[in-house]
């Protein structure tokens, strides 16, 4: 016995630094990449399988935009499992519930207002990342205070969600409010893609309008395969007179070419940066990262 581990711990003790080296590569290139942005970047990535980790400016609080629509999903069919809503559940969306002065393919399509089962909303809000269809659920759920009391039951003390769209639109200094740290979205990630949190049924369902956003085609999805499988959730905020962007996010589920999964979420927050710029930055990281990860 005690000659078959011999081996074995001499093996160990030559990988581990091989492994460092790499990690430490793999970082240098993104702190590059990152440079581009002329503003702040955190990310953090986790090997599901491998339950590897990479963070750079990870626990940063950063403004999080419609990334908060995914805890919001979350939040919401966590009460589809316990019985109080069901997805196919038709839900009167008034004319006063959708404003003319923001994003929201839904009014686009009903302006009058319409009835809706609970699974077109969602699928507003996350596929199409909707702002109506998100504050019309907030306001379902009892305001943004239930999202974070669902977030602090499940551990998650790092994304900071007080604002709907609709307060935000109202002044440029409520976005910041809404804040997250890089580490706690892929933790939340994680649970959600474990299946640890919601029920098998409103899991698929959840990954699946996440696999069919719309939003930010050139971000996580930019530089990977066009048949890469990604279940992601975007977040963008306005640009001021000053050319300063808060927001420019991408938060994701990536499978890689050997099967595995890589939960990833790329922030780049305060930039100067044009649009082009800060999007090629979040592709930029994430073909590193799926280079990495996906041998």
């Amino acid at each position: 016995m005690k000659k078959l581990l011999l081996p074995i711990l001499l093996l160990s003790i030559f990988l581990i630094p091989q492994v460092t080296r790499a990690q430490d590569s793999l970082k240098s290139q993104i702190v590059e990449i990152a440079k581009q942005s002329k503003g702040i970047v955190g990310v953090s990535i986790l090997g599901i399988e491998s339950r590897d980790t990479l963070n750079y400016n990870a626990n940063a609080r950063l403004v999080m935009h419609s990334v908060m629509k995914f805890p919001i999903a979350m939040t919401v069919l966590n009460l589809v499992d316990k019985g109080k809503y069901k997805l196919d559940q038709q839900m009167k969306v008034g004319k006063g519930d959708m404003y003319p002065n923001t994003w929201s393919p839904m009014r686009d399509k009903y302006p009058n207002g319409a009835q809706l089962p609970l699974s077109e909303l969602l699928s507003y809000m996350v596929s199409q990342s909707d702002n109506d269809a998100c504050d019309f659920l907030l306001k379902k759920l009892g305001g943004p205070e239930k999202v974070e009391d669902y977030l602090q039951g499940l551990g998650i003390k790092g994304i900071n969600i007080v604002a709907s769209e609709g307060d935000m639109a109202k002044a440029w200094e409520v976005q910041y409010t809404n804040w997250c740290k890089p580490a706690d979205v892929v933790k939340l990630l994680d649970l959600f893609y474990q299946g640890k949190v919601l029920s098998k049924s409103s899991n698929d369902f959840l990954y699946k309008i996440m696999t069919e956003t719309t939003t930010g085609p050139k971000r996580i999805k930019g530089l990977l395969p066009v048949d890469a499988v990604v279940a992601h959730k975007t977040g963008t905020s306005p640009t001021n007179d000053e050319g300063l962007s808060p927001a420019t996010n991408d938060v994701g589920i990536i499978t890689l070419p050997n099967g595995k999964h890589m939960a990833i979420a790329i922030l780049v927050c305060n930039s100067k940066a044009d649009e082009a710029t800060r999007e090629l930055v979040i592709a930029q990281i994430t073909k590193t990262a799926w280079d990495y990860y996906g041998k």
